[in-house]
């Protein structure tokens, strides 16, 4: 079974919401620049880490972000963060960050983020904000 593990370095992001013009009264959405460039990082991290890994069959994917602590925390609600015993309650949702990674990889780490039919995601605090991405591919039966 194949296997990638890559990290992508940062504050955790979401899929933001698709933005909406009318041209000629004709709706059109798009992706913000910002966006674009949050998955274009997401792809360049599987690229770099993945020696050409490309996943043909069903996948579990395994997501944990790590957010920063904020600088308000006392130090003992500090300690509690550090040690996950307080989890970020905060955006971005893990529906979010999921489909994030998912869009990001589509057409790069497999065809399409319908083949994932396992997702787990976590989320905790740390003085090194991340994602931890686990791409693996299930035994076919």
């Amino acid at each position: 079974m194949k296997t990638v593990f890559f990290i992508v370095f940062g504050d955790p992001k979401g899929k933001a919401r698709p933005r909406i013009t009318t041209i000629n009264n004709h709706a059109r959405s798009f992706q913000t620049a910002k966006q674009n460039a949050v998955e274009n990082y997401i792809k360049m991290a599987y690229l770099e880490t993945a020696d050409g890994i490309y996943f043909n069959g069903a996948l579990a994917v395994r997501i944990t972000a790590y957010f920063p602590i904020p600088k308000s925390a006392s130090k003992k609600k500090r300690d509690e963060m550090l040690s996950g015993i307080i989890r970020p309650v905060i955006k971005p949702d893990c529906d979010n960050i999921l489909k994030c990674v998912e869009d990001s990889l589509n057409k790069i780490a497999y065809d399409d983020d319908k083949q994932i039919v396992d997702s787990h995601i976590l989320k905790y605090y740390s003085d090194r904000p991340r994602t931890v991405i686990e791409i693996k591919e299930l035994k076919n039966d």
